[in-house]
């Protein structure tokens, strides 16, 4: 069975999800919290959503990753590189759980999970499908050196398309960006 990698960076490390990951995130995308989403979501649709990305890794070589506090071993998000059949682009995506978000862990994870993505697939470019109405998440998009695609297919008519360039192309390198 493929897995996938363990990333260690500065805080975070990015793990092979657990059958024990499933309770807690159950609990989240079934609150409001998810509504960028597609939440609120049942328990059923996530056990899917969930065995659709660990299976990922075997497919494709590429999948999601829970993300750990490297200090304390804590489940605070999701990050991944995903191409459900709905999708019509491989998605850079990323979670990061309440009372974790506005310290740059996402910025931290996704940063990792892109890296490895051009470094270990044959992938030339990413995307990031985001609700139109989370600023966050399109600001972290930015942040990355994302471009946004007005002309790209989206799974949702609501998303807006947000391209993400080989990190050797962007301005200043990765630097930049860290």
């Amino acid at each position: 069975m493929t897995v996938a990698p363990t990333i260690t960076t500065a805080r975070l490390t990015l793990r092979h999800h657990r059958l024990e990951d499933f309770k807690p995130m159950a609990a989240l995308f079934a609150s409001e919290w998810a509504k960028y989403m597609g939440g609120p979501i049942s328990d059923d649709e996530l056990w899917r959503w969930l065995g659709a990305e660990v299976t990922s890794w075997q497919w494709l070589g590429y999948g999601s990753w829970a993300v750990d506090l490297t200090e304390t071993g804590e489940l605070i998000g999701q990050v991944g590189v995903n191409k459900p059949p709905r999708f019509p682009e491989v998605e850079l995506g990323w979670c990061i759980f309440p009372g974790f978000e506005g310290q740059g862990l996402a910025f931290e994870a996704a940063c990792a999970a892109r890296d490895w993505a051009f470094e270990n697939t044959a992938l030339s470019t990413l995307v990031s499908y985001i609700d139109n109405d989370n600023a966050r998440s399109i600001a972290l998009a930015k942040r990355l050196g994302a471009i946004k695609d007005k002309s790209s297919a989206r799974p949702d008519p609501a998303d807006v398309v947000y391209r993400h360039p080989h990190p050797d192309e962007l301005q200043g390198g990765m630097e930049a960006y860290a």
